[in-house]
This record gives structure tokens, sequence and C-alpha cells, in this order.
């Protein structure tokens, strides 16, 4: 761990390019953290085979989404950058735990559930609902104080606490228990008033050209009130205004709202004003995640580095684990 420096420990899984609701719900708050803390950031790929068996687009997927976190500011020389499959160690503190958890603990974590009712999935891989389990060996292999983590996530990290629990009562005392970070998540919508996701087609990517990016947002639904420019809007229940909160300044959003209340402006001079600091904002990540983009080997390099620095940490933890279990003479 850095000198006097508090570890933190987060993960996406490698599901390719990063969109506006990933940067502002996470990866922003990640590179915050890089001055202030000592930063772990993984591939979850492992976690990747919970949502499909066909792996053969992983490998580009990890490159383009590594492409974005270096564009957004994280920094190999600040943080460990490493790929989950690559530390297998995690595999065999994953298996240890699988030991001492019963059952009961993964089946009433709510994220299992959602999964299965969503998916439709009537009969679940042990790896989905040990998903969780793996996740607090990713966490606990790094002994880190906090875990970043969206009001969803908590759950995890509250299992996560558990499983130390219950590991250093069953054998001795490895594991301080961490604490979640909660991540301060606006409100991000898509264009079609959704939550931003890749699976509805409604993004914004950090790669997007502005050209791109005005397409996207000039045609975003709006309050459904508005049906003419002389209709009054609630800025309240309108996606565009919740981009608003993020990327305007405080009196040009409010001239924005009083607008939209008074018919003043119409929705397309409200998304003018938006566009006008939306596209800044991202075109210094866009141009700097193109750099990496365009040198793939240097990703991998940084990602087999990064590796290499996590197994070393890996490897500490694991030499106090096999000596509390004592399985070998």
């Amino acid at each position: 761990m850095a000198q006097g420096r508090e570890r933190v420990l987060s993960g996406m899984r490698p599901t390719g390019k990063v969109h506006l609701g990933n940067h502002l719900g996470a990866l922003d708050n990640w590179v915050r953290m890089q001055d202030a803390y000592d930063c772990f950031y993984f591939v979850a790929n492992w976690h990747a085979l919970t949502d499909d068996y066909d792996t053969s687009e992983v490998p580009r997927d990890t490159i383009e989404m590594l492409a974005d976190w270096l564009g957004a500011g994280l920094d190999p020389e600040r943080s460990t950058l490493f790929i989950q499959s690559l530390v297998p160690e995690h595999a065999e503190l994953h298996l240890l735990f699988s030991m001492v958890t019963p059952v009961g603990w993964l089946e009433r974590v709510p994220t299992y559930k959602e999964r299965i009712e969503q998916q439709g999935i009537a009969s679940p891989s042990y790896g989905l609902l040990g998903y969780p389990l793996l996740q607090a060996a990713d966490i606990l292999m790094y002994k880190p104080t906090w875990v970043p983590v969206g009001v969803d996530q908590v759950p995890h990290v509250e299992l996560t606490r558990e499983v130390a629990r219950r590991f250093n009562n069953a054998f001795r005392p490895v594991f301080p228990e961490p604490d979640a970070k909660l991540t301060e998540i606006p409100k991000v919508p898509g264009t079609d008033g959704r939550k931003m996701s890749k699976s509805y087609d409604n993004a914004i990517y950090l790669s997007d050209t502005p050209e791109a990016i005005v397409r996207k947002v000039r045609p975003m639904v709006t309050d459904p009130a508005r049906k003419r420019r002389s209709d009054p809007g609630n800025p309240d229940i309108c996606p565009v205004f919740d981009l608003h909160k993020i990327f305007t300044p405080p009196v040009e959003r409010e001239q924005c709202a009083t607008g939209c209340r008074t018919a003043g402006i119409g929705c397309l001079d409200c998304k003018e004003v938006l566009l006008g600091h939306l596209v800044p904002r991202l075109d210094g990540i866009r141009e700097r995640r193109q750099k990496f983009a365009e040198k793939p080997e240097v990703i991998i390099d940084i990602l087999r580095e990064g590796s290499k620095r996590a197994q070393a940490v890996a490897r500490r933890t694991m030499d106090e684990v096999r000596a509390a279990v004592n399985l070998t003479p």
C-alpha cells in the first residue's frame, strides 16, 4: 500500500466503450480518488462469463474500455490497472470462501434474484449464484479500506464484510472489513429518457465525436407536455434538464428552466445551451482516448504490468490465507 494512504478497489466488466452514465457514475470518481488513495482498478473479465459464454469480443472490449479509462484520466503510474483473470489467486480465494459461506447468504443477494427474473433464467449456474462471492474475493484480496459503489451494490459490500468476518472467525484474522464509499451517481438519462444503457441503444459514449453527440442530443425526448413551441414545460420531468444539472453552470441552467416554464425558449434552444457545455467537457477525453486506442499494444503493456503489481499483493495475501487455513504440512 502507498505510504500513509488508504486503499480503494473497484472494477468493471469489459463490455466495450464507456458511456456517459458509466463515466459519471464511476469512472470520474475513480480518477479523482487517485490523488488521495492507493487505487486498484480491474477488468472483471471472469464476471463477464455470467452474462454470456461467447468471449470472442472480450479482448477487444477490454482494449476499448481501457482506452476510455486512460482518456478519462486514470494514470497507470498512480493506479494499479489490471485484469482479473491474470491474477489467478482470485479464483483460489473464491474457492476457499465457498467452503465457509452458506448458500442462503448468496441466494438473498438482491441482484441475483433480479437477474434471474429479468433474464428469465430457469436454471441458474453456480457461477451466477457465486458471483457475489467471487466479488468478495476480488475485494478482500487487496484489503481495501473503501469500495466505491452505487447504492445498488451496497448489499455486495455487506456480504463481503460478512464473508471476511466468517473466514476470520473460522480460521484466524486475515481480512479487515472494507466499507462502501457511496458514489454520488447523478441521474443520467439516455436519449430516449430511460436510464442510459448500451442495451437500450440510447447512450452517449466518451468516444463519440462532437457531431455524433449533437445528432444524439437534438432529437432527445423532453417534457411531453411541450407539443408546440408556445407550450410551457416542466424542467423537473425533462431528461434534457437532468443533463443540464450535471453540465450547465447554475445561472444558465436556471435561465433555461425559467424559459421552459414560461415557453420563453424552445426545446431546441435549451438543447443548444446543453451542447455548449457537454461537448467541450468530452472533447479532451475523446482526444486522449483516441491516442491510446490507436496503440493497443500500449494498453496491453499497461494491463500486464499492472497485473504483475496486483499479483504481488495477491500472493502476499494468499500466503497469509494458506497459513491460516493450514492444509499442508
